[in-house]
């Protein structure tokens, strides 16, 4: 099934656990404040994104990407991270899922699963498989696609990231 206009930012996407906003230039401070802890980005490929303007490169990236979102918890309304959509195909039928990180205090909670799983549900709606791309040392985010059903299907040295190693997951829809 292949549609053709996939809407990389959907208004709201929410559960009982998370709240998925379109991100705003206005969330950068609230959004860094997060970021600017220096052990969010050990495993991760650029791992000074910690600083303000390294950071706010990827922030401007985002933004522009048109497909981010800003994650917030459900009760609190307390910021947690980002993530986003990517490298829509509609000939592949597929989407990418990444850039996303969330602050310490919400590891090892549901708000990792909570989020990709709003995502992935929206995505399957229009595409048949969903690409992660993670890098080589990033062993939290590799458990974490694994988790999810994802199978590692290649390696790949991803442009974005200064030529690094990633790896590259595939979760394909289930037919009914």
């Amino acid at each position: 099934m292949t549609i053709s206009n996939f809407n990389l930012k959907p208004e709201i996407l929410e559960n009982e656990t998370i709240k998925l906003i379109p991100l705003q230039e206005d969330h950068f401070e609230a959004l860094y404040k997060v970021a600017s802890d220096p052990l969010i980005w050990e495993q991760h490929p650029i791992k000074d994104r910690y600083q303000k303007g390294v950071f706010k490169s990827f922030f401007e990236t985002a933004i522009i990407s048109n497909g981010a979102f800003l994650i917030l918890d459900q009760k609190t309304n307390e910021v947690i991270g980002t993530t986003r959509f990517y490298d829509y195909n509609s000939e592949k039928s597929n989407i990418g899922i990444g850039y996303t990180f969330i602050g310490r205090k919400f590891w090892g909670g549901p708000y990792n699963q909570s989020t990709k799983k709003l995502l992935i549900d929206y995505a399957f709606q229009s595409v048949d498989s969903i690409l992660f791309h993670i890098g080589a040392e990033n062993f939290r985010s590799q458990k974490a696609v694994l988790k999810l059903g994802a199978k590692k299907i290649n390696e790949m040295i991803f442009p974005v990231n200064d030529g690094i190693l990633h790896f590259e997951y595939e979760l394909t829809k289930v037919r009914s």
